[in-house]
């Protein structure tokens, strides 16, 4: 039987891909074109993986199909023992998020108090006509949930009369609520939550509108976002500053298409850099934590020395937490570096099927440390008291695992250039600045709080798939950036845009009064003052 043949390979340049992208554009809808680009950035990004030799097939399906859970117990399932007839099965908590949410998981339905017809507090009781009734603190509640569009309209129908003999028209006033101007100030507001903090692409917000009779095309989508952009990104420079002066600070990038960006890319012909990233900067500055995003050629390193230009002289070096990846490094700037413990617990993971009994040991111990930092966050300790708790507990742990390491490659009981062998050297390189936490108070231990930002990029990107120009770009970063602070500072982003928006002047006289965890009190004081 004759081998069968594979397909023929083009070799493409990116100019050609663009050229190729635009074409399609031109002559196919816009679902199909998403779609068909969506196919080819796929296929172009899993050659060049494959070419580079970037990650192991194992990896890639990942990528493409999903990972499975990496918690310790899935991977390594305990071995079930003979079953015991006179011992009852235990029994499984709970699962947190699973069932009927309660009355007090709606904080933005409007409350509409109902009295009840026949009774009152005071009065004597219907039913036994000697006692009396008295209010009782926690009322009897119901939700009710209908569907709307994103956008309302009003159509302001002003009757216009005209005289028969010198033809002057007498049109109707309008009503004080119709307002000034076409959209209220709040819809950019809005359309930028839903774009950047949803990741909902501006032709399906389009769609959405149209099945309801309120149309809002894509080009003025935009224009709303753009001028809308204008009061928060006030508030974006001045979380820069403030977050220059941060004494913990996470950041890690991922690629991002501009098609601006993309064309220059293309065009170019010094062979520099060709990728585009967007950058995710946490800075914790006392108790309040600030998301930054960034989006352009440089990388997370890059754009962290740029930030760190506007730190404060006199303080010193802030902690860093990123993965051990040199372009996550300021060149620039000093830090106290701290590597993702998850980064190197992953390189295990990797070769269980290979080497169980290893991987198990080394995923184990971390899972140990795991369960110790748990118990610290549980019982609230401040992080003199956590390091104290972490040098006890952890350190033992942490150097038995050290020793284990160093004994498996020095005893040549491990192969350098496998993979466990190859896992094993990364943790021991990197050895000092993965356990940070052991040494520095508030130290963390990973850059999940990080990824968990780039979600909010990567969702964008797996959605919208690409900006259209630079400032596109910037005005993503805004937005992103106030979102996610309000997220991780528990404000509603909305609300927040909403009054930035109403007192526009106010916040641009004095930016640093209107942060996400200070606008609610400057709210308060613009009214008592108005």
């Amino acid at each position: 039987m004759a081998k069968s043949k594979g397909p023929e390979v083009h070799q493409v340049s990116a100019r050609q891909v663009e050229e190729l992208f635009l074409t399609l554009r031109a002559q196919l809808s816009s679902e199909t074109y998403s779609l068909v680009e969506s196919l080819l950035q796929t296929l172009l990004w899993i050659m060049g993986v494959l070419e580079q030799k970037k990650a192991t097939l194992g990896r890639l399906r990942e990528a493409l199909f999903g990972s499975k859970s990496e918690k310790t117990k899935k991977l390594f399932p305990q071995e079930a023992g003979p079953e015991d007839p006179n011992q009852a099965a235990p029994q499984q908590a709970k699962r947190k998020g699973h069932g009927r949410r309660g009355t007090e998981a709606y904080p933005g339905a409007k409350r509409i108090k109902v009295p009840h017809p026949k009774c009152s507090a005071g009065k004597l009781c219907p039913e036994c006509l000697k006692g009396k009734l008295y209010l009782l603190k926690k009322p009897a509640r119901l939700i009710c949930i209908i569907a709307q569009p994103l956008f309302n309209a009003t159509l302001y129908e002003l009757e216009r009369l005209r005289c028969a003999l010198c033809g002057k028209v007498f049109t109707a006033p309008a009503p004080a609520q119709a307002g000034r101007a076409k959209y209220d100030p709040n819809v950019g507001s809005m359309l930028a939550i839903q774009r950047f903090g949803a990741g909902l692409p501006m032709y399906r917000i389009a769609k959405w509108q149209e099945y309801f009779g309120v149309p809002m095309p894509a080009s003025t989508q935009w224009e709303l976002i753009d001028a809308a952009s204008a009061v928060p990104e006030v508030i974006y420079n001045t979380l820069i500053h403030l977050g220059a002066q941060g004494t913990l600070i996470h950041n890690d990038d991922t690629f991002m298409r501009v098609q601006s960006l993309a064309q220059e890319i293309a065009e170019q012909e010094d062979g520099g850099r060709t990728g585009i990233f967007t950058t995710s900067i946490l800075c914790q500055t006392g108790s309040n934590q600030i998301a930054l995003y960034f989006t352009g050629r440089k990388h997370a390193g890059e754009n962290l020395d740029q930030l760190l230009k506007g730190r404060a002289a006199q303080l010193g070096k802030p902690l860093q937490m990123c993965d051990a990846l040199s372009r996550n490094k300021p060149k620039a700037s000093v830090t106290d570096l701290c590597h993702c413990i998850l980064h190197g617990r992953r390189n295990f993971i990797d070769q269980i099927e290979n080497f169980p009994q290893e991987c198990r040991k080394v995923i184990e111990s971390l899972r140990e440390i795991y369960r110790i930092e748990a118990q610290i966050k549980q019982d609230g300790l401040c992080d003199a008291d956590r390091l104290a708790c972490h040098q006890a507990q952890s350190a033992p742990v942490m150097e038995d695992l050290h020793q284990w390491m160093k004994v498996q490659l020095e005893h040549k009981k491990v192969e350098p250039n496998s993979g466990l062998g190859r896992a094993i050297g990364y943790m021991l390189k990197h050895w000092e600045a993965l356990t940070r936490f052991l040494k520095v108070p508030g130290a963390p231990l990973d850059n999940n709080l990080c990824e968990r930002a780039l979600k909010m990029a990567i969702m964008h990107r797996k959605n919208s798939l690409s900006y259209k120009t630079l400032r596109g770009a910037q005005v993503g970063d805004i937005f992103m950036s106030l979102i996610h602070t309000c997220q991780l500072n528990g404000v509603n982003p909305f609300d927040y845009l909403t009054v930035l928006q109403t007192h526009a002047d106010e916040v641009a006289k004095d930016p640093a009064y209107w942060l996400p965890w200070d606008y609610q009190q400057a709210a308060r004081g613009s009214l008592d003052s108005g």
